[in-house]
């Protein structure tokens, strides 16, 4: 996984190009939730702010705020997970994308880490 972005709310970004970015929740999020059954999907143009909630993903056992790592706005959202939210635990790095966010030209990821720091934290937390 070494072309995404991680952050330490466990949501995945894979650069498209320099302003366009496909967000995702990680391998690790999607097992601690448990079976997915509903994705708040937010509508195309919502402007999104680092730090902030911009999507809810619903398990079987809670709702979880996605929190999103960079200010832009949303413009494409995965429309099968509206009939499939199955597929952000059967495939969460490939068909379990959910949105993709334009960045604003000066934008800085938030709490950003490579996939070895991602993994070393998540290994580090669940001793």
């Amino acid at each position: 996984m070494s072309d995404r972005i991680f952050t330490q709310n466990h949501v995945w970004l894979l650069p498209q190009n320099e302003y366009v970015f496909t967000l995702g929740i990680t391998e690790f999020a999607q097992q601690q939730l448990g079976d997915i059954v509903f994705v708040d999907l937010p509508e195309l143009g919502v402007s999104t702010q680092a730090g902030e909630a911009c999507l809810v993903v619903e398990s079987v056992k809670s709702a979880s705020d996605v929190i999103c790592p960079v200010v832009g706005e949303i413009i494409e959202v995965n429309n099968q997970l509206a009939d499939e939210p199955e597929l952000i635990n059967e495939s969460p790095y490939d068909k379990g994308w959910i949105i993709k966010i334009k960045v604003a030209e000066n934008h800085v990821i938030q709490s950003k880490m490579t996939s070895d720091e991602y993994n070393s934290q998540i290994s580090s937390s669940s001793e």
